[in-house]
């Protein structure tokens, strides 16, 4: 039986691929697929089935299966290499497993899914977020979360809003993710800058800015760094936390990335927080569905009710039907298998990318070397600008992203560029840092070979 199944879906495939099937076309009834393939009904539902997880055909109630209309797109899609898109890999999206949390949710919660809910979120999710929290030693109680509608609702409040400690001011790594930097600048917020490498931050550094500059807080991506990939150890986030206290900082981290952390002795910042100085900020876009727009903060008491305040003006609250299927998908063990799923694959194709960039960059360029997560960036030759990088693979259909959007103006750089590995596929990366490779070396030989017309200045 278990042949026959593959023999179909490879059948219906083929026929996808040479054009015999096109996009909405009526597959055959399961009863003629049993009959020409001399093989029970189940064998050949089963066949469908797994057709429909891979998204190449779908299911109408009392009428039949259908091709997807996307399929053509599907195919013209696997000839690029996405090194730009951050969302996450769409092969490992649960869609199927999430829709049966979402037909859960309708039938569990009826009315209340579809009415005002409690401004913090919905107490039975935040328990549930409780407990996957502590996996990511991060131990509070549903009192101190609040659900977002992703983690940029968050940050965006954040800057807004006025802090216990009275201060104006916000620190923040250069570079850092571009969604606060604008954040920053709608805001119009007092911002200064700490230079990160993949060496970490200068502490000494950081306390003369702490110590003069009236910050209020201090936004940190600790964990899997976007656009570096850096992460800090252990010891330098209990100094960070340390500093923060002494000079009456508050830290906001951001560990979008922290589930895929190879290292089980890895901790946040949070942990090392006694006194409720570290704000902590925790999406799932990146490791699970991003139109989900479920996000959870951590805040410390005193500043609850300020930031419900500057929330409800905001959006009253956030989906309370995705907040009820995302209950019953953690609930449910479902999300810890997914987890495990995709802490596999991230961490793969980072290891991909890595030796492909040892392999094949030239030696005049320099790349950070996370060991998971996202983001991998590339510093090219002083003489050779990202843009120029990004315009040129663009006409090949290689898309990657010019990081200078990632810095404040003073410590602006115009040669780093960012790969993100989360879209692209696997079989693509060494051909993607192959041609990424050529670019630079061509861009830099140009360069120096280009010298003025110094007859013209005479």
């Amino acid at each position: 039986m278990n042949s026959k199944y593959i023999m179909i879906m490879e059948d219906i495939k083929l026929r996808l691929e040479d054009g015999s099937l096109i996009a909405g076309s009526k597959l055959p009834s399961v009863r003629q697929l049993s009959e020409y393939f001399s093989c029970s009904k189940n064998t050949v539902i089963k066949a469908y089935a797994e057709l429909e997880k891979e998204h190449l055909i779908y299911s109408v109630p009392k009428s039949g299966y259908y091709v997807v209309n996307e399929y053509q797109k599907a195919k013209e899609e696997n000839e690029v290499i996405d090194f730009l898109s951050a969302g996450p890999d769409k092969n490992v999206m649960p869609y199927v497993e999430f829709q049966h949390c979402m037909n859960q949710a309708i039938d569990h919660y009826k009315e209340e899914l579809f009415t005002y809910s409690d401004q913090q979120g919905l107490y039975s999710l935040r328990v549930q977020l409780v407990k996957y929290l502590e996996n990511l030693q991060v131990f509070t109680k549903p009192e101190r979360l609040v659900v977002v509608s992703g983690s940029q609702q968050a940050l965006h409040l954040l800057v807004s809003m006025p802090f216990p400690n009275g201060k104006n001011n916000i620190l923040i790594e250069q570079p850092t993710y571009f969604g606060f930097i604008e954040s920053i600048n709608l805001h119009q917020a007092t911002t200064f800058g700490i230079e990160l490498s993949m060496e970490g931050i200068d502490l000494d550094r950081l306390e003369y800015i702490f110590r003069n500059n009236d910050i209020k807080f201090f936004y940190i991506i600790p964990r899997f760094h976007n656009p570096l990939g850096h992460s800090y150890t252990n010891g330098e986030k209990k100094k960070i936390v340390e500093l923060a206290e002494k000079y009456d900082v508050y830290i906001v981290e951001d560990d979008i990335l922290g589930d895929l952390d190879p290292n089980p002795k890895s901790d946040p910042l949070f942990s090392f927080d006694p006194s409720g100085r570290v704000i902590y900020i925790k999406s799932l876009s990146k490791i699970f569905l991003p139109g989900l727009r479920i996000g959870t903060v951590v805040l410390p008491a005193l500043m609850m009710n300020n930031f419900l305040r500057y929330k409800f003006s905001s959006d009253f609250n956030s989906s309370a039907l995705s907040q009820g299927a995302l209950e019953i998908y953690l609930k449910s063990g479902m999300f810890n298998n997914h987890l495990k799923n995709v802490k596999e694959v991230y961490r793969t194709k980072m290891q991909i990318l890595q030796e492909a960039c040892e392999l094949l960059l030239p030696a005049n360029t320099s790349f950070s070397k996370p060991n998971s997560g996202f983001y991998l960036s590339i510093s090219l030759p002083e003489n050779v600008k990202a843009k120029q990088v990004v315009h040129m693979l663009n006409e090949q259909h290689i898309y990657v992203d010019d990081a200078s959007r990632m810095f404040l103006a003073e410590y602006k750089k115009e040669n780093l560029v960012r790969l993100c590995i989360s879209q692209v596929n696997e079989s693509q990366i060494k051909l993607g840092v192959e041609r990424l490779a050529h670019c630079i070396a061509l861009l830099d030989s140009r360069k120096k070979h280009s010298t003025p017309n110094n007859f013209l200045l005479i």
